[in-house]
C-alpha cells in the first residue's frame, strides 16, 4: 500500500501542478509566450535526459524520473498548442451551419500539426527509453495520447458540462468546434475502455514482486485514473475549476466567456 500512495500522491502532483502551469501561462500576456515555450523546451529536454537515464537503471528512481520525464514532454505538446505555436492549418471559426464529415474535417485542421507533433513526441520517447527493462516514460505517454484523443472525441460530439474559464483568449475559434449535450454515443465506450485499460494496470501491479516494476504500473495507472476524472467531470454538472483557481487568475477581466460557450480540449 505504500507503493500505491506513494505512486498516487506523485502521480496526482505533477498533474495538478502540470494543467495548472499551462493554463496559467495561456492566460498571460501574449508577449511572454515565446519565454513561457523557451522554458518548457528547456524542461523537455531535461525530462528526456531523465527518461535515458532511466532506461540504464533498475530502480525506483530511475521510474520515477522517467514518468516525470514523459509528463515534461507532454507538457510541452500541451503547452505549445494553447499558446498558439503548434496547432494547425485553421485558425478561425467554422462557418455557421457546417455540419457532417465537413465540420470534423475542420475541427482536425485546427489541430493537425499539433497531432502530428503529438506522434512525433511518441517516437522520440520510444527511441530515447530504448530497451528499458520497465518502459514506464511509453506507456505514460500512451495513456495520455489515448485520454487526450478520448477527450476531444467527446468534446466534439458534446458533452454536459463545457468550462469556459479552459479556453485563453487567442483560441476562442475552438468554440464553434464544441458542442453541449447530456451525453453522446462515443462517452461510454471511451470511459468503459480505460475503466478497464486501469483496471488491467493496477492487476498487473498487484503481480509484481520487484518494487520498481510494481511503482511504475502504479504510476501509470493512477494517472489513467485521474484522466478517468476529468472524462467524468465531462458530463458532471459541476465544473472541474476549483483545483486550478490559481491559475485561472491569470486571464484578463473580460476574457473569459459565458460557461457553455467554450470548452476545454483536455490538458494532464
Amino acid at each position: 500500500m505504500t507503493l500505491l500512495a506513494t505512486a498516487a500522491g506523485f502521480a496526482l502532483l505533477l498533474w495538478w501542478l502540470g494543467t495548472g502551469l499551462v493554463l496559467w501561462l495561456d492566460g498571460l500576456q501574449r508577449r511572454t509566450f515565446a519565454w513561457s515555450l523557451a522554458a518548457a523546451s528547456g524542461l523537455a529536454v531535461l525530462g528526456l535526459h531523465g527518461i535515458a537515464w532511466g532506461q540504464e537503471q533498475t530502480g525506483t528512481t530511475a521510474v520515477y524520473a522517467a514518468f516525470a520525464g514523459a509528463l515534461a514532454v507532454w507538457g510541452w505538446q500541451e503547452l505549445s498548442y494553447y499558446l498558439g505555436f503548434v496547432t494547425g492549418p485553421r485558425k478561425h471559426a467554422c462557418e455557421p451551419g457546417c455540419g457532417g464529415w465537413r465540420h470534423f474535417v475542420h475541427a482536425l485542421q485546427t489541430s493537425l500539426y499539433h497531432e502530428i507533433s503529438i506522434l512525433l513526441g511518441g517516437v522520440l520517447v520510444w527511441q530515447v527509453e530504448g530497451d528499458a527493462p520497465i518502459p514506464v516514460a511509453l506507456w505514460t505517454y500512451a495513456v495520455l495520447w489515448w485520454m487526450h484523443e478520448s477527450a476531444r472525441i467527446n468534446v466534439f460530439l458534446g458533452v454536459r458540462n463545457i468550462n469556459a474559464e479552459w479556453l485563453p483568449e487567442h483560441m476562442q475559434y475552438l468554440r464553434s468546434f464544441l458542442r453541449e449535450a447530456s451525453m453522446n454515443p462515443f462517452f461510454p465506450w471511451s470511459v468503459g475502455v480505460s475503466v478497464l485499460g486501469a483496471w488491467w494496470i493496477f492487476a498487473q501491479a498487484a503481480e509484481q514482486t520487484d518494487p520498481a516494476a510494481a511503482s511504475a504500473y502504479y504510476l501509470v495507472g493512477a494517472l489513467a485514473c485521474l484522466a478517468i476524472l476529468e472524462h467524468a467531470f465531462l458530463m458532471l454538472p459541476i465544473p472541474l475549476t476549483a483545483p486550478w483557481r490559481w491559475a485561472l487568475g491569470s486571464r484578463r477581466r473580460g476574457e473569459v466567456q459565458p460557461l457553455g460557450a467554450v470548452g476545454k480540449q483536455v490538458a494532464p
